[in-house]
């Protein structure tokens, strides 16, 4: 594996100090992620069996907790850091065992993989990232360092190159100069607050990008191969391949313990993030996990762990973008302009908005493309 350095040319300084200092910071534009709620674990979560009362780690931005048959869940917790940002977790079987996602820093990524490594001695099949995204991928270059093979679906390493790689070299005042002109050209209170969130959020993602050791993954997985089965020694986890929040999304589903960890196709209380949506294939999936067991236990990509509920919960928050969007669309409102009216529903208001133009905006210009094609 060859790591991307920030430094065009320069070796990679892939040393454990390194890594664990090179990414910790978020960029002070982006410290408004602390102030998110901590997600609170669901009393009927709880009272599952398979789930653990308490975590055997917790680090205040990231628990990890056992919530099945050699299953473990990393939960994290960004108003009390931004080490690991999304969830993930670790699945052990007889013979190997397989961890999900990198995290937003090697930080996070060395937490989960010093974790397992305090529970279990059996070597380390893969890491897999459920997608691209900067929170689920920068602190793969620990794995790497540690030869554990990196997975994904075979269009992510291109999309980190496009998105990520290339910002290496680049100033960051060039990079996020097209959102601060729109910040000063935003026409009124809520349009200019909208237009500071969406430049905090993409200021802490290039900040990102910007210092971290970018590690690709090196074990492509081709559509083709999709579902694909892995067998850990008594456990199998079944790789599943979606287009739905990124156009190249991967779940990891332990059917015979009804546990799936679902990546960013689900967002437990807070608003999907849609930028890079298909939003119609993103429902379908939903759809399709709605139908799995009631007593399905959901890892989120972000949020605490859930049930039908969580599922029940996007579902309808999407119904009710599209219902917007189609009444805005037939009425002859710009896409934009109906994101700018959109009100969520009062069931939903309490759900964090990461950043207006990385949620709202995109899901109304989406619905609108599928509208003007019939998609």
């Amino acid at each position: 594996m060859k790591p991307h350095s920030h430094a065009a040319g320069e070796k990679s300084p892939l040393s454990r100090r390194n890594f664990l200092t090179t990414t910790s910071c978020f960029g002070a534009a982006a410290a408004f992620l602390r102030y998110l709620p901590s997600p609170v674990l669901a009393e009927s979560i709880l009272q599952d069996k398979r789930v653990s009362a308490a975590p055997i780690v917790d680090k205040g931005y990231a628990s990890i907790r056992k919530v099945g048959d050699g299953i473990y869940a990393t939960i994290s917790d960004p108003s009390k850091g931004l080490e690991t940002l999304s969830n993930g977790g670790f699945i052990i079987g007889r013979d190997s065992a397989l961890l999900i996602e990198g995290f937003h820093t090697p930080r996070g990524a060395m937490l989960q993989l010093e974790t397992y490594h305090s529970l279990s001695k059996l070597p380390v099949s893969a890491a897999l990232d459920t997608h691209y995204h900067f929170d689920h991928s920068l602190g793969n270059a620990v794995y790497g360092a540690h030869d554990i093979p990196i997975w994904a679906h075979a269009e992510v390493a291109s999309l980190m190159q496009k998105n990520y790689v290339a910002m290496q070299g680049k100033e960051l005042n060039a990079i996020l100069a097209p959102l601060k002109k729109r910040v000063d050209a935003a026409a009124d209170t809520i349009d200019k607050e909208r237009a500071q969130g969406d430049l905090a959020g993409f200021t802490g993602l290039v900040q990102s990008a910007l210092n971290t050791v970018i590690a690709l993954p090196d074990r492509p997985i081709p559509l083709s191969e999709f579902p694909k089965t892995i067998d850990l020694g008594g456990t199998k986890v079944i790789l599943e391949a979606y287009e739905g929040h990124t156009l190249a999304d991967v779940t990891a589903h332990i059917p015979e313990q009804n546990i799936l960890f679902t990546g960013d196709l689900l967002f437990d209380a807070k608003f999907p993030v849609t930028f890079d949506a298909n939003i119609k294939g993103w429902r379908a999936a939903l759809a399709k996990f709605a139908a799995y067991d009631k007593d399905t236990l959901f890892v989120p990509g972000h949020g605490e762990l859930c049930g039908q509920e969580a599922i029940a919960d996007q579902r309808t928050l999407f119904d009710d973008l599209a219902e917007n969007a189609e009444k805005m669309y037939k009425a002859g409102v710009t896409a934009v302009e109906a994101s700018k009216r959109y009100t969520p529903p009062e069931k939903f208001k309490s759900f964090p908005i990461f950043a207006w133009g990385f949620c709202v905006t995109p899901a109304f210009v989406k619905l609108y493309e599928g509208f003007k094609t019939g998609a």
